[in-house]
């Protein structure tokens, strides 16, 4: 047993070895390939700055070359011409940003200025003779004159026979320049032949020199002495061909940095970069740890195999027994389900009854209040029509059968609408059990209202409803959707029992593809509306009143049956607002 132990452990201590050595040159190739994937980035980074610094400097070198040819500038240099017009030099400048433009003559002494004191002349300096030679002069230093660090560009005026005559000198503001770009990384800098960082975006590396000669430096033409100061302590180390620093640079420099440079002979620097490495590093050990995790995790699991292998056999039997256990108590549970799913099934169909049972007896509680309005809708035409036949039967004795059938019309006429009126009953009080279908929604409206003709009669309300002059067709039921209108009405004429004004306004539009029916009392509105299609909710007073609050709930289940909507709200003139949205149907369809 103890030898058994020994060995697992040497086996263990084995492979965290080879995980070590696995991880460690999985951290050197991935921290390899991103370090050349840093320099790929770092030399498009460096490149495109470089061109951005020749861009800038272009504008100010191709200034010179085209002010050179201006007639200003011939008139400057010719004798016996004002020396002091320098306004449009002044403005030049202004506009172009420029620290200066200084016209000079052959002897390099000016002749004109945008900036006043410009009398210090120019023979002898680099940038000058060259513009003598025929070319353009390119030059950098630390002015005293500007007290900043400025870019010249020399560009040669020829005369009409060919000599050189005078330069135009642009000075370019390196400062303005380095603003636009200046704390973007990566950290990149130009330096010039002697070792000097005169353009960079972080400015705590200006006028440092890490390889030149600080003391030369100083005492040379482009820097005052004292300025030029070393460059921070650097080890430099190469891997792969790549030259990298390691350096304490402060809080805005990289600890360690893969330097590159990328010389720029048009401007006369050489560009250099530092990309920050700790990325790199993150994302080598970042790999590493994986790698590491991987085979630990693989390890781990090896292990776990082995010794559940072990134990497999013991557990596999208890497993057996547990399995045959659980399943019947699983058929146990499961015919308990059974049993419960067939309950609920028929407590389902049960409700179902139940509101089938409920909306009915809605309808016939609605037959129920509506009767007395509609014995006297059916009184009044059975009295007519006794009158009318009367007289009828007289004016045949008297011999004038004309007026008798005047009467028997009229007669006609009356039958007619009590059968219409009795059909709308019958419809209504019957149990429909058909689907969807298209129904006119204004015959609908006209069939409520010759129901509830007596109420609105009785209870002195003022019916508006301008019928459309076809039908409108929407998908519903007829009877079902009666019943809802009929519940709109009827609790419209309720809302306004006692008030003052009883108008009952009723309107039909129809937007595209939908039907809005609007239902608008002048009651006193609705107090909670957004409990008013709860079941049992009722603003009537039991048992003064009649009224279950079933009504509007009731008839919300038939509208979204239908696929519908149905809203209730107050207006803004006072009472309530009940709309019924329903799908339309084209007439070619309904047709």
């Amino acid at each position: 047993m103890s030898l058994q132990r020994s060995r697992r452990s040497m086996l263990v201590l084995i492979y965290l070895a080879c995980v070590a050595a696995f991880s460690g040159a999985v951290l050197w190739i991935a921290e390899g390939e991103a370090l050349e994937q840093l320099e790929r980035r770092g030399r498009a980074d460096l490149a495109l700055a470089g061109d951005s610094l020749k861009n800038e400097f272009g504008r100010y070198r191709s200034l010179a070359v085209v002010f050179a040819d201006n007639p200003l500038v011939t008139g400057l240099l010719d004798e016996g011409q004002p020396q002091g017009q320098v306004g449009f030099l002044q403005r030049l400048a202004d506009k172009t940003g420029s620290l200066d433009v200084i016209v000079v003559d052959a002897a390099g002494v000016p002749v004109g200025a945008a900036r006043a004191g410009s009398t210090e002349s120019h023979a002898g300096r680099p940038y000058f003779e060259r513009a003598k030679d025929g070319a353009m002069g390119v030059y950098h230093l630390l002015s005293e004159r500007y007290a900043r660090r400025a870019f010249l560009f020399a560009a040669p005026v020829f005369a009409d026979d060919g000599p050189v005559r005078g330069a135009v000198i642009v000075a370019a503001d390196v400062e303005a320049v380095e603003a636009e770009w200046r704390g973007d990384r990566p950290t990149v800098f130009f330096t010039d032949e002697l070792g000097v960082i005169f353009v960079s975006n972080r400015s705590e590396l200006v006028f440092r020199s890490r390889t030149g000669d600080v003391a030369a430096a100083g005492q040379s033409a482009e820097y005052h002495t004292g300025v030029v100061a070393p460059f921070r302590a650097v080890d430099e180390s190469t891997r792969q061909g790549l030259e990298i620093w390691t350096m304490d640079g402060g809080r805005y420099l990289p600890d360690r940095g893969l330097h590159l440079s990328l010389p720029l002979p048009v401007i006369g620097l050489t560009g250099e970069a530092l990309m920050d490495m700790a990325p790199v590093r993150k994302i080598a050990l970042l790999q590493a740890a994986v790698a590491a995790a991987l085979c630990l995790a693989f390890g781990v699991m090896l292990f776990w195999l082995i010794e559940r292998r072990r134990t497999l056999a013991e557990a596999n039997a208890r497993l057996e027994a547990r399995v045959i256990d659980r399943t019947a108590a699983l058929r146990a549970v499961n015919n308990d389900l059974r049993r419960e799913v067939a309950e609920r099934r028929e407590a389902q169909a049960q409700l179902t009854r139940a509101q089938a049972d409920l909306v009915q007896a809605g309808k016939l509680s609605a037959l129920g209040q509506m009767s007395a309005g509609i014995s006297h809708e059916l009184n009044q035409p059975l009295m007519a029509i006794r009158s009318f036949a009367e007289n009828a039967e007289a004016f045949l004795a008297k011999g004038k059968p004309e007026v008798a059938a005047q009467n028997l019309s009229r007669i006609s006429d009356l039958s007619r609408r009590m059968g219409r009126i009795i059909r709308n009953l019958r419809a209504f009080a019957r149990q429909q059990s058909d689907g969807m279908r298209d129904v006119d929604l204004v015959a609908v409206v006209d069939g409520a209202i010759e129901m509830v003709a007596g109420r609105l009669h009785s209870g002195d309300v003022t019916l508006n409803w301008q019928a459309p002059a076809g039908p409108v067709h929407v998908r519903g039921g007829d009877v079902r959707l009666q019943q809802v209108v009929l519940n709109l009405v009827t609790n419209a004429i309720d809302a306004m029992e006692g008030a003052d004004r009883r108008v009952l306004t009723i309107t039909l539009d129809q937007l595209g593809a939908r039907v809005e029916l609007s239902v608008h009392d002048t009651g006193p509105g609705i107090e909670e509306p957004e409990k008013v299609f709860e079941p049992f909710y009722s603003t009537k007073q039991l048992p003064t009143e009649e009224g279950m609050g079933l009504g509007l709930s009731i008839s919300y289940g038939l509208v979204q049956s239908f696929g519908g909507e149905i809203r209730g709200r107050n207006h803004q003139q006072g009472g309530a607002v009940f709309t019924v949205t329903l799908d339309a149907v084209a007439e070619r369809d309904a047709a």
